[in-house]
């Protein structure tokens, strides 16, 4: 079985890194360029698991969890922020959101790929 990752982040550098990683691992991954496309592709693909920057424009990685959280069957799937942000108040705010965990940028390929696998039960 195939897991499916959608991988949002306006940066297009970062896209290419997160899309390399998850390829090599033998992830399908599909990208958007921001939290409105992330969540209209969320509703096209139905991912295994999503991927979410925080600070983008149109709509925030807040606003992607909530809008992804809001439908109670999207609860279980696991939503991961990969973010430059360290504070607390971000990753508890994600937390409350909704977010699985949280991956500081710039990321390792291995273990950001442990993560994923970890979240996904592909481990």
């Amino acid at each position: 079985m195939t897991i499916t990752v959608l991988a949002i982040d306006d940066s297009r550098t970062m896209r290419s890194m997160v899309h390399r990683a998850l390829d090599a691992a033998g992830f399908t991954c599909e990208v958007a360029e921001d939290g409105i496309e992330g969540v209209r592709r969320f509703d096209e693909l139905r991912p295994d698991v999503v991927i979410t920057d925080i600070n983008m424009p149109r709509m925030d990685g807040f606003g992607v969890i909530e809008s992804i959280r809001k439908d109670p069957a999207n609860r279980s799937v696991p939503i991961l922020v990969l973010t430059t942000e360290t504070a607390p108040e971000f990753k508890a705010r994600a937390r409350t959101a909704g977010a699985t965990g949280w991956i500081v940028k710039p990321f390792d390929d291995q273990s950001f790929v442990q993560v994923v696998r970890r979240v996904t039960g592909g481990e």
